[in-house]
């Protein structure tokens, strides 16, 4: 079983970084709590010190503000074994009817971030040689997704790029993995202001959080963890239809018209 000793993990005020933070706790892993909402974090960090017996350091950052690998291990104050890369967010439209402003936090966010802090810890965990780095990326990775074009594509990124990262990292002992959820109960729809009209059974950030672990507790942690049996095999499908119909598919799905 992994275990960890000190995580770091962004997005941890909600959703799956919040469900993830808890579980590392679990495991008797000291946490570093990064998110833009400070009394959330607190709230948090109060229960996991009660509950679990760990320390818990509080870290409201706005990951969307540049520098923000360099300026989290700055702040962080010590050495961290796992990093956990769940921040993020998605809007729901065309790319001309969305504030170029959302659009471009969302790259900032869900895609540069996201390589800034990667590239930020790695170091330290290759000259420890062990620890791991959980990069979220989503279902929307295998294809492109009219209405939802940036995400889809930021996230498409995540798993690419975390891929690559597994390679390198793999011959140091460092595990890597792009954890790819399907559609999941949290915040995220919210944000996007409407429900999917598709897409297969909506999880719980429970069960995704079990196919993080999973994966870090294999001897040979894969590069992709997909979180259920119906979105492996969405995912396998991908791979047989022809690009334009998969397009159309996705559209239909999130029942984006145009």
């Amino acid at each position: 079983m992994y275990q960890p000793h000190r995580s770091l993990v962004t997005g941890a005020s909600s959703g799956i970084g919040e469900d993830l933070a808890r579980a590392l706790a679990r495991r008797g892993s000291d946490l570093v709590l990064v998110a833009r909402r400070e009394e959330r974090l607190r709230e948090l960090a109060a229960e996991l010190t009660r509950d679990a017996g760990v320390r818990v350091e509080v870290l409201p950052v706005d990951l969307a503000e540049p520098h923000a690998g360099s300026r989290l291990h700055g702040l962080v104050g010590g050495p961290v074994d796992t990093v956990v890369n769940a921040a993020g967010f998605g809007s729901y439209g065309g790319i001309v009817e969305t504030d170029p402003e959302v659009l471009t936090g969302m790259v900032d966010t869900n895609v540069r971030a996201l390589v800034d802090i990667t590239r930020a810890f790695l170091p330290e965990l290759i000259a420890a040689r062990g620890g791991a780095i959980v990069n979220v990326a989503s279902t929307a990775s295998f294809q492109p997704i009219p209405g939802q074009a940036v995400y889809g594509a930021s996230k498409a990124f995540v798993r690419s790029f975390t891929e690559a990262v597994w390679w390198e990292a793999k011959p140091h002992g460092v595990k890597v993995t792009a954890l790819c959820p399907g559609v999941t109960r949290t915040e995220f729809f919210d944000v996007v202001g409407r429900e999917l009209s598709g897409g297969g059974p909506m999880q719980t950030v429970e069960q995704v959080t079990a196919a993080a672990l999973r994966a870090l507790d294999r001897r040979s942690t894969p590069p992709v963890a997909i979180s259920g049996r119906i979105n492996s095999a969405f995912a396998a499908g991908t791979k047989l239809l022809p690009r334009r119909a998969l397009i159309r598919t996705a559209a239909q799905v999130i029942g984006y018209k145009g």
